[in-house]
């Protein structure tokens, strides 16, 4: 769906989604700006009252990622991912601008094998799914009618650290890889969320996306090992080398994960859209464009050599 990009903010640009944002807008028509963290601190509520006029939409990518660090350190989690959406919702409502914000697969327990639709209630399992239902509170609370909540999970990419990025430096270090297999989600490819996003922003802009709830993750689903055996395979990798194993096996790590985090995608029909595709056709156009680009740079070095010679 074509629709024109508005003046967007992008907060938390530095991170693993932010930087797919700004990869997605350098080929939008310059009316947007980004800022990492160094540039925007979401949690300064006056920084943040002057970097939101003049924008139509912002899209906050702002975020603390550390699942198992909140568990000791709530209240650092709760100011970032809480009061910082608080603050943005509020400048929002003053400047007339619309707000979409990013939270996670992580408000559910995960205690149910089906899909968690849009408007499940939700019962987070740890420090960090509370400090992200706090956030989704404050943007719907602030901001009705212009606030956006999407929620993600299982995010991949070419930037940050993640689960793709992760399995390969193991196979790299070790010949067996263990897995667990007893978590389900669903795999979600950084780039294909950040251009639903800015498809969205423009449509929310537009006046033909209603306000509310909406999951950015990748159709179908798997489990970890799962997904850990095709990243194998696609980077030419023997998948027999991935091992399974049951979440007993993280038993020390202070957070508890949810069993199923698998979202339901119905909440795109109301801004006329599908879900995300298939997780399967998500990796598999990732690992595609990582070999195009190692391959347009390696003929790019080839050329220089050949000038210089």
């Amino acid at each position: 769906m074509s629709v024109p990009t508005p003046r967007l903010l992008v907060t938390g640009a530095g991170g693993l989604l932010g930087r797919e944002l700004c990869e997605v807008l350098a080929g939008a028509d310059g009316r947007h700006t980004t800022l990492d963290r160094a540039a925007l601190d979401i949690t300064d509520t006056a920084a943040v009252g002057h970097a939101v006029p003049g924008h139509d939409v912002v899209i906050n990518a702002a975020a603390w990622t550390d699942v198992d660090g909140a568990e000791s350190d709530e209240a650092g989690a709760t100011a970032v991912n809480g009061a910082g959406p608080a603050n943005l919702a509020r400048a929002c409502a003053r400047h007339g601008a619309f707000l979409i914000h990013l939270s996670s697969d992580y408000v559910f327990s995960g205690e149910t094998g089906v899909p968690w639709p849009e408007d499940a209630a939700p019962a987070p399992l740890n420090a960090y799914g509370r400090s992200k239902l706090a956030g989704e509170r404050a943007v719907r609370g602030l901001l009705p009618g212009r606030g956006y909540v999407v929620r993600t999970g299982w995010l991949y990419g070419r930037h940050g650290p993640n689960f793709v990025r992760a399995v390969l430096r193991r196979a790299a270090e070790t010949e067996f890889v263990d897995v667990v297999d007893d978590q389900h989600g669903q795999p979600t490819w950084a780039r294909a969320l950040a251009g639903r996003l800015v498809t969205l922003a423009g449509l929310a802009a537009a006046g033909r996306a209603p306000a509310g709830i909406y999951h950015g993750t990748a159709a179908g689903r798997t489990t970890w090992y799962g997904f850990a055996r095709v990243v194998f395979a696609l980077h030419g990798l023997d998948p027999g080398r991935v091992r399974p194993t049951d979440s007993r096996a993280l038993a020390a790590r202070p957070a508890r994960r949810p069993r199923v985090s698998v979202l339901g995608h119905d909440g795109w029909a109301r801004a006329g859209l599908g879900p995300l595709p298939p997780w399967r056709r998500m990796i598999e156009a990732a690992v595609a464009e990582e070999r195009g680009a190692a391959t347009a740079a390696a003929s790019s070095a080839d050329r220089t050599r050949r000038r210089s010679a």
